[in-house]
C-alpha cells in the first residue's frame, strides 16, 4: 500500500466508482481510508468536498517537474482554485525568479 500523507494529490475511485483527483486532507491508518478534497471528478457535486475514500483506491500522483513558465502559471491558477495560500506563494516566488532570469538574459 501506498503511504499517503496529508497535501499529497492522488487519483482514484470514490465508493461509487466516480473518477476523482484531488489531494489528501487526512488519513486513518488503523481504518484504512483518505480525506480527500476532490478538485476534479466525473461527479460535477463532488468537486470542492471532502470526502472519504479507501486508501486501496487511491494512486499518489508523482510531483511534477515544472520546467517553464506557462507550467507554472497553470498550478498557480490551480492552487488559486483549491484554496492553497502556502503553495500559491511558492509557485509566485518560482514563476517571480523564472522571470527575473529570463529579464537577465535580456
Amino acid at each position: 500500500m501506498t503511504n499517503l500523507q496529508i497535501g499529497d494529490w492522488i487519483k482514484g475511485q470514490s465508493a461509487d466508482g466516480e473518477l476523482i483527483l484531488g489531494y489528501i486532507d487526512s488519513v486513518n491508518e488503523q481504518e484504512q481510508f483518505a480525506k480527500v478534497i476532490v478538485v476534479t471528478s466525473d461527479n460535477n457535486e463532488a468537486v470542492g468536498k471532502k470526502i472519504p475514500i479507501l486508501q486501496k483506491q487511491l494512486k499518489k500522483i508523482p510531483n511534477a517537474k515544472v520546467t517553464n513558465i506557462e507550467q507554472l502559471r497553470f498550478l498557480i491558477d490551480l492552487a488559486l482554485e483549491t484554496g492553497d495560500r502556502e503553495w500559491f506563494n511558492e509557485l509566485s516566488n518560482k514563476l517571480n525568479s523564472m522571470k527575473k532570469l529570463v529579464d537577465d538574459v535580456k
